[in-house]
């Protein structure tokens, strides 16, 4: 029997939906990676800039872990969605670049705390006493969440969907498939409705 290594594992979840929101922006212009894709205005992205300041914010200010990233520091209160959109000024290698140090930060504070260890998160009102286990899980848990939008706004602009690089783990590649399947689905829905 394997004995698991409970750090290591949400760790390793943590580190693969990192990547998946990377390759999401893969072969896409710049119009594309940061054109709102949704009437809230999601787009990649400011996908991958919010995670940046995620994971800065619950691994270095929850565990007093001081960072110095302009990017991080931003007016919340001028703008609420300040972290979820790039600036025209802000290249994607300015956010890539980000989010990358940002899970250098994050990475170094996993590796140097047990899960136990604790520290506060500022921004919550209730429970702001946390664990390190509790914080992995929750930014591995709002990381595969935005890995998701990120799969559903990248079908949206170019078609291409899947899991990871190298193995989208489809049922088909076949765009005729894909029409067939989508009317099945189409079909059964409008049965389900009463509209014939």
């Amino acid at each position: 029997m394997t004995v698991s290594d409970p750090k290591a594992d949400l760790h390793r979840y943590l580190r693969d939906a990192r990547e998946v929101m990377l390759w999401k922006l893969d072969g896409l212009s710049e119009y594309d990676i940061r054109r709102p894709m949704t009437p809230t205005g999601t787009n990649l992205l400011g996908l991958v800039k919010h995670l940046g300041a995620i994971e800065f914010g619950y691994f270095g200010d929850t565990f007093g872990r001081p960072y110095n990233e302009p990017i991080a520091q931003q007016d919340f209160e001028g703008d609420p969605t300040t972290d979820m959109w790039a600036t025209a000024e802000e290249s994607r290698a300015d956010i890539i670049g980000f989010y990358r140090r940002a899970w250098a930060h994050a990475d170094a504070t996993i590796d140097s705390l047990d899960l136990s260890a604790e520290g506060s998160v500022p921004w919550w009102t209730k429970d702001s006493v946390v664990t390190l286990h509790r914080i992995l899980v929750h930014v591995t848990a709002e990381t595969n969440r935005h890995a998701g939008h990120a799969d559903i706004v990248r079908e949206l602009i170019d078609g291409a969907a899947g899991l990871l690089a190298g193995n989208d783990n489809m049922p088909s590649s076949d765009q005729t498939w894909w029409q067939s399947y989508r009317s099945k689905l189409e079909d059964a829905a409008k049965q389900a409705a009463g509209l014939g």
